[in-house]
């Protein structure tokens, strides 16, 4: 289970500002800011951007990571509510990701532990009547699934929290910090960037985890988004604007230069 939540994209102007700079190109950017636009594919979005801006966009994607710069000064805020056993995967992105999260180790005991604090959608129930779904445990005629046993581990969950509240003995509390399953769902709210969500989306778009895949899917619903999804084509054509003075020689005579796009 994943939850996106109260997200935001900011940063466009000077996003597109800062994307001219090398060649001082500014009076050449034709987008407009700073209301809702109907644009088509992108309704609703606070910039509208224009055919100079966007063509230079897409040029600079395609020419890779050391030219598409302005994709890391696209902004993205959002709350993300995930089990913990999805945040271990997502804290490998950590360069351009920032987070501030829901504590477990100050907040455990706040609330009552229910079902609904866990991910739990993939777990097996005794309803499926099939004896090698559950384990028996063994020498009595008890049989366990995947649904029993987080109940179980909720009520043991609660009983620990009660008997901390009651003595404020740490021991308790260790019981519920050592215990919690990694499907407990933790709420973050996290800043990243188009840069880092191009990455991610190329890594994770055909992972095993659900929780992945409804992540990709709300990529591809932000403002240009195809910024982020977009293939890099292997013989892309790269506008002259795309190639700085402080591009190394050798770079520039790697690069394939289009006809006619010097005034775009």
């Amino acid at each position: 289970m994943l939850k996106i939540s109260n997200f935001e994209v900011i940063g466009w102007e000077h996003t597109i500002r800062g994307m001219r700079n090398p060649m001082n190109s500014w009076e050449k950017s034709d987008s407009i800011f700073g209301g809702k636009f109907s644009c088509g594919l992108h309704d609703n979005v606070p910039v509208s951007i224009g055919p100079n801006d966007y063509h230079l966009m897409t040029q600079l994607r395609n020419a890779g990571t050391d030219h598409r710069k302005f994709m890391r000064m696209i902004t993205v805020y959002a709350d993300i509510t995930a089990p913990l056993y999805w945040w271990k995967e997502f804290d490998t992105y950590k360069v351009g990701t920032v987070a501030n999260s829901c504590s477990t180790m100050h907040k455990i005991a706040e609330k009552e532990f229910t079902l609904e604090d866990f991910s739990h959608e993939h777990l097996m129930s005794i309803a499926n009547d099939d004896p090698c779904d559950a384990l028996f445990l063994e020498g009595i005629n008890i049989r366990v699934d995947g649904d029993d046993l987080l109940g179980l581990t909720i009520n043991v969950l609660n009983y620990y929290r009660n008997r901390y509240l009651k003595t404020k003995d740490k021991k308790y509390w260790w019981q519920m910090i050592q215990l919690l399953p990694s499907s407990y769902n933790q709420r973050r709210t996290v800043m990243l960037n188009y840069e880092v969500l191009a990455n991610i989306y190329k890594s994770r778009r055909n992972h095993k985890l659900d929780e992945w895949h409804t992540f990709c899917d709300w990529i591809e619903k932000l403002p240009y988004s195809e910024l982020i999804t977009g293939e890099t084509s292997p013989d892309a054509q790269i506008s002259q604007e795309v190639i700085s003075e402080s591009t190394p020689m050798f770079l520039k005579k790697s690069l394939v230069l289009k006809e006619g796009t010097k005034n775009e």
